[in-house]
């Protein structure tokens, strides 16, 4: 889902959880898929949290309660672990998450929600803390993440933090690009470095 980034100011759907997986994300049996649609992979995205095995709704999973909603994702320490699946961040975006906050990140996940436009922020252990005890208090709070200044803030609370950010992934996704559309819009320069490199 290519969008540009610029600043998002979202509610919230906290998942205090630690070390989610990959298969967590989108289980196995979902990597057979043939489609990349969206929409599917984000109807599955926790599945086997959200439903149980007969299909019927978990009601008091987070995703099903209409308490919390938005287009961020705070989740607990550690998260992607496991699997390198890209699914689980087609799933993550399918769903219709922007940004994902955590405290640690595994790296191939971290790179997989770039590279499918979804926004990594990494933060401290006390900023995700104080986090998830504001949204526990008021679901209604609101989070903004600037990229253009690599800051997130509680809006609530007034605290920010700064996040890190690789300067090529953010020019693209401050620009709406992937990889190929990138080396596209580069063309001229590359073909310019041709000519005086022959």
């Amino acid at each position: 889902m290519k969008q540009k980034f610029d600043i998002i100011t979202s509610t919230c759907v906290p998942l205090p959880l630690e070390n989610v997986d990959t298969d967590q994300i989108i289980p196995a049996r979902f990597l057979k898929a043939t489609t990349k649609e969206e929409k599917f992979f984000g109807d599955n995205l926790f599945r086997d949290w959200r439903y149980r095995p007969d299909g019927s709704v978990v009601e008091d999973f987070v995703l099903n309660d209409p308490t919390y909603s938005g287009c961020i994702l705070v989740a607990g320490k550690n998260f992607g672990s496991g699997s390198s699946r890209e699914h689980a961040a087609w799933a993550i975006a399918g769903y219709g998450f922007r940004v994902v906050i955590s405290s640690f990140f595994a790296d191939i996940h971290k790179n997989n929600e770039l590279n499918n436009f979804v926004l990594p922020v990494q933060v401290s252990e006390a900023f995700l803390s104080e986090l998830f005890l504001t949204i526990q208090n008021d679901p209604k709070t609101k989070v903004q993440v600037d990229l253009p200044n690599q800051t997130v803030t509680n809006m609530a609370t007034g605290r920010s933090e700064h996040f890190d950010i690789n300067a090529y992934k953010k020019h693209c996704l401050m620009n709406g690009l992937d990889d190929i559309d990138f080396l596209v819009d580069s063309k001229d320069k590359i073909e310019q470095w041709e000519q005086q490199h022959k």
